[in-house]
């Protein structure tokens, strides 16, 4: 699993970088409407796809790492706002609390990275 993660990670950050460009309209609702909607979500999706690429590179894994966990961080308060929300962008309240359980341990599994790459 120590060798996998990464990897799994970097996948997932690309893909989900990638769809962010080409879909933007799922992450839109999460933004809140303070913030410009199309830079946040570009940024988003390039900062995403960045990182991942990060976890190929065996050089800047334990970067990606830290990298990944710092995101996760900067994304826990939209989860927790839509947690709070009437209506969920996640889709109930209960898909939500999941969903902000799930953004805790990916900012562990960033850190789990960071800390056991050489």
């Amino acid at each position: 699993m120590k060798k996998a993660l990464p990897w799994i990670l970097g996948i997932i950050m690309v893909l989900g970088g990638i769809n962010h460009l080409i879909h933007p309209e799922i992450y839109i609702e999460m933004i809140p409407p303070f913030i410009a909607n199309n830079i946040a979500n570009i940024g988003a999706g390039v900062v995403e796809i960045l990182i991942g690429v990060l976890f190929f590179i065996p050089t800047f894994r334990k970067l990606g790492g830290l990298a990944f966990a710092g995101l996760m961080l900067a994304f826990l308060p939209l989860h927790i706002w839509d947690v709070f929300r009437e209506d969920p962008v996640t889709g109930n309240k209960i898909i939500a609390i999941m969903r902000l359980g799930l953004q805790v341990l990916l900012v562990y599994a960033g850190w789990w990275v960071y800390k056991n790459e050489r």
